[in-house]
């Protein structure tokens, strides 16, 4: 299964991240086992969201920018209201990163 990277940017992508190199460094674990950990994330992200995450949410806001590079959209949404279910959340800013998941089973 492909899987594209973009989770690694997330707050636990990074926090992972920081580790792996901060065990490299300290000789605990090789640089070969940090990159299989690192793919390994890339696919447990791409598939728990795929069967797990079940919520919808609805996004209304001003359109700051937008961008399609590499089958890759890129939003930033400012006065965002975010809507689901049972609450609501106003954003300030907003940056949405959107990937076509058929790419992932080619």
């Amino acid at each position: 299964m492909a899987t594209f990277e973009l989770y690694r940017r997330s707050t636990i992508g990074m926090c992972l991240t920081e580790t792996l190199d901060e065990m490299v460094s300290n000789g605990t674990l090789s640089p070969e086992i940090a990159i299989q950990v690192l793919v390994q994330f890339d696919k447990s992200m791409t598939e728990a969201l795929e069967t797990q995450v079940k919520s919808k949410v609805s996004i209304k806001g001003h359109l700051h920018t937008y961008r399609f590079c590499d089958n890759v959209w890129t939003f930033i949404l400012t006065d965002a209201l975010f809507k689901s279910e049972d609450n609501q959340e106003n954003v300030g800013r907003v940056k949405i990163v959107a990937c076509d998941s058929k790419l992932l089973t080619q």
